[in-house]
């Protein structure tokens, strides 16, 4: 892609408007349960501040749908930053206004954190009177949000058009992964899906029938392909309207001479709480009063062995309700199997990388941790993200 990236420009003197990904999950407390993404951004705002630029930094978090939250605030955000820069962080109580302009007029402090983007209604409305207020206060405009480059909002799309406009290290390593897997990845690949909604599934599956060799199946997605296939998936999460999209994506694959694992066998429960019994059926052995809730032993076998096979997973979505212990074992054991060998791995989804930590499997053992879910799924679908294409613009 013909973008412009942040090794182009020229920081020395100059403000910098940031927009980093930084919505990172919330403990009841207040307190961040993974700063992942928080992580993930440091490189790029390092890159600027040792270029002798300065930088502003925008971020939303949460979905405070255009009103102030008081616990989706992000001094806790800017706390974290401190720690992990070592230097002063400035947080300011809002993202525009007068006296937001004024702070930063001075810019006595090299690092700025302004207040919550999503406070405010014209963000996600892409308001362009708002893009102009936020990219008045610098000289530069970087986008390092993957997490968000599939939303056309006024700090992601909008502030591009009134800035010199780069992608961050971050936006620009992504773009490179994943335009890999789409041009000339390692093959054989394998594509590795779970989660629970087909519609934000589909489109990189359907894309994919040009690329990958094998589809792996799991989670709640795999309970609409097995409904499908005229199962009883009792009373399991499933999308009854999307059968015929998933009967079709089946057909497709055969024709193509495509490998598609869906579970063979699966683990049930009758209630979904940490206490409920749990057992292991063949996946035509389920009643009507079950709930399918990860994938069984076998079918753990059976995508492990398509997985040896493979030179590169791409992996969205866990297999099971993984947050209790009885149905853990699908995503954990997977997880475990593709952090072993030595291949080329994707990994994306809130959901996915929530697991890998909860498991205390190393990121570093994964080639890719992607730090946008939707946009990773979007991307690989084939789609113009707003976020990239304002960059393109450029």
């Amino acid at each position: 892609m013909n973008i412009p990236i942040l090794k182009d420009a020229n920081l020395k003197g100059k403000k910098v408007l940031l927009r980093c990904d930084l919505n990172v999950p919330l403990s009841d407390a207040g307190e961040i349960e993974d700063n992942t993404r928080i992580v993930e951004s440091l490189e790029t705002i390092k890159y600027i501040l040792s270029h002798e630029g300065k930088v502003i930094i925008l971020s939303h978090l949460g979905r405070p749908d255009g009103k102030f939250v008081e616990n989706l605030k992000v001094d806790v955000i800017a706390k974290e930053l401190e720690n992990l820069l070592k230097t002063n962080v400035v947080k300011l109580d809002d993202c525009i206004g007068e006296e937001v302009l004024n702070k930063l007029k001075e810019m006595e402090s090299s690092v700025y954190l302004l207040e919550n983007t999503r406070f405010h209604p014209e963000e996600e409305e892409n308001d362009d009177n708002f893009a102009k207020q936020l990219a008045s206060y610098a000289d530069i405009f970087v986008n390092d949000a993957f997490g968000t480059v599939h939303r056309a909002h006024a700090s992601t799309a909008g502030v591009a058009k009134f800035l010199p406009s780069y992608a961050g290290l971050l936006l620009q390593k992504e773009i490179e992964v994943l335009s890999g897997l789409l041009q000339n990845p390692k093959k054989p690949v394998c594509l590795l899906t779970g989660g629970a909604k087909i519609d934000t599934k589909i489109g990189i599956l359907n894309n994919f029938l040009q690329i990958a060799d094998s589809f792996l199946i799991g989670g709640a997605l795999a309970n609409t392909f097995l409904a499908a296939q005229g199962k009883n998936i009792g009373s399991s999460l499933f999308e009854k309207e999307k059968l015929e999209v998933a009967k079709k994506f089946l057909i497709d694959a055969e024709k193509m001479g495509k490998k598609v694992l869906l579970p063979v066998d699966v683990v049930v429960a009758k209630q979904i709480n940490k206490d409920a019994p749990a057992e292991t059926l063949n996946s035509d052995s389920v009643l009507d009063d079950m709930k399918i809730l990860d994938i069984g032993s076998k079918t753990i076998m059976n995508f492990q062995d398509v997985i040896r096979e493979s030179s590169t997973v791409i992996w969205n979505g866990p297999m099971g309700l993984y947050e209790y212990p009885q149905f853990v074992a699908g995503t954990r054991d997977l997880a475990l199997k593709i952090s072993e060998m030595k291949i080329s791995s994707i990994i994306g989804g809130g959901d996915t990388i929530d697991a890998i930590n909860k498991f205390n499997i190393p990121l570093e053992k994964f080639t890719h941790i992607s730090t946008g879910g939707g946009a990773m799924l979007e991307f690989l679908e084939g789609k113009t993200l707003p976020g990239i294409q304002a960059l393109i613009s450029k």
